[in-house]
């Protein structure tokens, strides 16, 4: 695309960032920059520390890759620029996307270490002295008590979704990595949500940290279509079959709330001929990434997972999301279905919402300012809008 037509390009080169990272911003295919992009990018560039508050699927990977690109000394062999993230998938997630951008960059190094993993390999990564490191908190505490990594140099260190890390009972071994670089590096965290932890963290370890909020704008916000369908807990998995056998559901990840239930779906639709595959905590590493790699391949179309092994799943041609059971949580309603939408697509998530459901879900929709299209089975079983009754046309 023509430099005079890519906004983010002109953004960029206003920020001083370098040749190339900008061209690896057009390689990519990107035009412009996202709020919280153009927001945090210039904080991170004059050394400030950030809180950053912005939903998922809004760019925060670039947010943070761009300046800790623009920081890296090519002729250090020390560790500089450290990302924290809660979950191994995220964390490789992100480690594509940073070695992405530094396609154009000749002699830069990035690692990526997290459980699940034999530490030979990782030791292996590691001897060829990154100068980025992305990292789950408990490996990279194995490697700093047996000496494989100093973070002594370290410049510039991202907590990346800091409210689900510190959740999830990190807080120990976060302040620990902490710690274990210098007070004067530079802290930043990024977050979808704010917790009583992330402002402890904060108040803690930040200096003068400047707190950056972005809402959903239009040009950030996934275009997701929403529709909450009436079931009962004995008629969901056939409503299931009916959506996928309707070909409402071509590429699609379907989300249970426990592992066991993730896995008695997947049996379950692999014995009745659907190509699916699932991801819960029970499955190995070599497994998840075997199945995630099938998954953006196109090997099948159907990936049933439960929220915590969906963290880090960013794939943007995903076309739908499926709740079959609703989230426990509020929050987790918006990391489910902000898995399809992405890069300008279209996306369509539905939800199964039994009796059981509905106070929490009113909840959902209050919070969010959600507008849902409500659905159901007719005596006949077909699909129907409910403001209508007239039968459900995805596209109407």
């Amino acid at each position: 695309m023509d430099n005079e037509t890519n906004l983010g390009v002109q953004r960029l080169r206003e920020m001083d960032i370098s040749d190339e990272v900008v061209r690896a911003f057009q390689w990519l295919g990107f035009t412009d920059l996202t709020s919280i992009q153009d927001k945090c990018i210039p904080l991170m560039m004059d050394g400030q520390d950030v809180i950053g508050i912005a939903p998922t699927g809004t760019g925060k990977t670039l947010g943070f890759g761009i300046p800790m690109l623009e920081y890296v000394d090519l002729n250090s062999t020390e560790i500089q620029e450290v990302v924290l993230a809660p979950t191994r998938e995220l964390a490789q997630q992100i480690a594509d996307e940073i070695t992405n951008l530094a396609h154009f960059i000749t002699g830069i190094k990035i690692a990526a270490i997290y459980g699940g993993e034999s530490f030979k390999k990782q030791m292996n990564a590691l001897q060829r002295n990154p100068q980025i490191l992305v990292a789950t908190p408990g490996r990279l505490i194995d490697h700093m008590e047996r000496g494989n990594i100093s973070l002594a140099n370290v410049h510039t260190m991202v907590l990346d979704e800091a409210d689900e890390m510190l959740k999830m009972g990190f807080v120990e071994d976060v302040e620990k990595i902490i710690r274990a670089a210098l007070p004067s590096r530079q802290l930043v965290m990024f977050s979808a949500t704010t917790n009583q932890d992330v402002l402890t963290v904060s108040w803690k370890y930040q200096n003068n940290p400047v707190e950056v909020v972005v809402p959903s704008e239009d040009k950030d916000k996934p275009n997701i279509r929403q529709y909450l369908i009436e079931t009962t807990p004995y008629d969901k998995y056939d409503h299931l079959l009916y959506l996928l056998d309707a070909g409402l559901a071509e590429r699609s990840i379907i989300f249970c709330n426990t592992k066991d239930m993730t896995q008695r779906l997947c049996d379950r639709l692999q014995k009745t001929g659907y190509n699916a595959e699932c991801l819960h905590g029970d499955v190995k590493q070599s497994q998840r990434d075997k199945v995630m790699s099938n998954y953006r391949r196109g090997k099948y179309e159907i990936l049933v997972a439960t929220d915590v092994a969906a963290r880090g799943i960013d794939i943007d041609d995903v076309s739908t999301v499926i709740n079959y059971d609703l989230p426990d949580k509020k929050e987790y309603y918006i990391h489910r279905i902000g898995r399809t939408g992405r890069a300008q697509r279209t996306g369509m998530s539905l939800t199964f919402i039994c009796y059981r459901d509905k106070i929490l879900m009113d909840e959902i929709i209050k919070y969010y300012g959600i507008e849902a299209i409500n659905l159901f089975f007719d005596d006949f079983g077909v699909l129907c809008r409910s403001d209508t009754r007239l039968p459900f046309c995805e596209n109407t």
